[in-house]
């Protein structure tokens, strides 16, 4: 972003054109949604709904905040709806916000806001990301982006990472805040280096299409690297795309087939076709070769 102006262009279209640019020979498929931060942010945010109303017999930590494509997420919510959000950041606090979480998991919205709301006056930042999740979504309250916002913005403030990823939703997107790409890498990048893997492959999608910062397909691989190695199934693919074409990282056939292994395996069209295409230029001994990494190969959270 330059003098103010603000990309509107969508992330995925940018992509698209990048990869034809930077090298003709190649025609992956992709689904035109999956590289944009501003298409699969609802997804994350459906995710969050199934994590948050499991809070009261959630696992006392959660690991990690997923991002993932469109068609992937019908089949993983039942298995990410076992960790909490709300318990993170400094520890859940005990009492009436134990018992928010209750109310909310069972749809008790007004309790749970009653509950909250002192709470997150107070300066709890795990009440004010509660809150704000529920104007996002409008539970218990009218949908309002804007109050999201306000209430993501102030525990993202004190360093929440589920609020810096959300608040980076909402400048993506432009609910309730307008839309600004740049400030939108700015609390992705601050929830990417505290480790959370969606927030990492969306400051990869940044670099990567150069939009809020220059173009750097170096930069873009080495954060989807990171989200990749969490099991992030969208930088798995485009870190396999990467490796495939030589942008961002040396090109390497064996590592790219490995990649969209990993993304394939999880059912994912566009990692099952390009890695086919890749396939075509390999051999049978580089095939099993990259077969036997993505069979070893083991998720590394970072939280």
């Amino acid at each position: 972003m330059t003098g103010g102006h603000v990309s509107k262009v969508p992330i995925g279209d940018m992509l698209a054109k990048a990869r034809i640019r930077a090298n003709a020979q190649w025609s992956f498929v992709c689904v035109r949604k999956r590289p944009s931060a501003v298409n699969l942010s609802r997804a994350a945010r459906d995710k969050q709904a199934a994590i948050v109303a499991t809070a009261a017999r959630a696992a006392p930590i959660a690991r990690r905040q997923l991002r993932f494509p469109m068609p992937i997420v019908r089949i993983l919510l039942v298995l990410l709806a076992l960790a909490s959000p709300l318990s993170m950041a400094g520890g859940a606090v005990a009492g009436p916000f134990e018992d928010a979480q209750a109310a909310h998991s069972r749809r008790d919205y007004a309790t749970a806001l009653r509950l909250w709301r002192p709470l997150a006056d107070q300066g709890n930042a795990e009440a004010q990301y509660a809150l704000g999740f529920m104007y996002d979504g409008g539970q218990g309250v009218p949908k309002n982006y804007a109050r999201a916002a306000k209430w993501w913005r102030l525990a993202a403030d004190q360093g929440h990472t589920f609020a810096q990823y959300n608040l980076g939703t909402l400048y993506d997107n432009g609910n309730g805040v307008p839309q600004n790409k740049a400030e939108a890498l700015k609390w992705y990048h601050l929830a990417a280096e505290r480790g959370n893997d969606g927030a990492q492959f969306n400051v990869g999608v940044l670099h990567f299409a150069g939009v809020a910062v220059s173009e750097n397909r170096i930069e873009a691989a080495k954060w989807f690297r990171r989200a990749a190695d969490q099991g992030h199934i969208g930088a798995q693919v485009y870190l396999g795309l990467c490796y495939a074409t030589g942008l961002g990282v040396p090109q390497d056939n064996i590592q790219a087939y490995m990649w969209l292994s990993l993304a394939a395996a999880r059912s994912d069209q566009d990692a099952i076709s390009n890695r086919n295409r890749v396939a075509q230029q390999m051999t049978p001994a580089q095939i099993a070769e990259a077969q036997k990494l993505a069979v070893e190969w083991k998720s590394k959270p970072e939280r």
